[in-house]
């Protein structure tokens, strides 16, 4: 994954839980880099470690921590990424439905981007059912916390529910997403 997602995640756990325990999970996860280089890739399995680490350190269930991480990552991306999410659409389907044409933007600044997939089946007024594909295992929360942030940056309250997933022995996760106005 590229270091802006583990620098992210650092400065998630500084501003929650202090420079002291950023630096405890650190060595927990047995990473050596003080720094990530945003632009820089790093093997998957450092992010891992340190989600380990944290989840070790701080006594947070991994997937809660996931989740949470998936709800600061859209506070983020709004103020470095403005006018790419801008592109992605001024409502909250028209956005989930154009979460792979933005990624393939975000792939053209980031080479070797290796993004998840996305498609939404089943569209109601307040419903909808997205499809979430992923090489990576273990990020499923990630989503569903980025669900709820997406839906505050539209107004809007989420509710998801995992309806099949890859740990259940599906091919790819399913939630069904209900929003309304906040």
């Amino acid at each position: 994954m590229y270091g802006l997602v583990n620098k992210t995640l650092q400065e998630m756990i500084i501003d929650r839980y202090g420079n002291a325990k950023w630096e405890e999970i650190r060595k927990e996860s047995e990473i050596e880099p003080l720094f990530f280089i945003a632009m820089e890739c790093y093997p998957d399995e450092m992010t891992y470690k340190l989600v380990a680490g944290a989840s070790s350190v701080l006594g947070v269930p991994a997937d809660q921590l996931i989740r949470s991480f998936g709800e600061h990552w859209f506070q983020v991306a709004k103020v470095g990424y403005k006018e790419i999410l801008d592109f992605a659409g001024d409502n909250f389907v028209d956005f989930l439905k154009n979460l792979d044409n933005m990624h393939t933007r975000v792939g053209l600044i980031f080479t070797g981007f290796r993004p998840p997939s996305f498609k939404c089946t089943e569209v109601t007024d307040s419903s909808l059912r997205l499809h979430y594909y992923s090489e990576r295992a273990g990020l499923t929360p990630l989503v569903d916390g980025l669900l709820v942030s997406v839906g505050k940056h539209f107004s809007l309250e989420v509710d998801a529910v995992l309806d099949k997933s890859r740990a259940g022995g599906d091919d790819h996760d399913e939630f069904i997403v209900h929003f309304r106005k906040a």
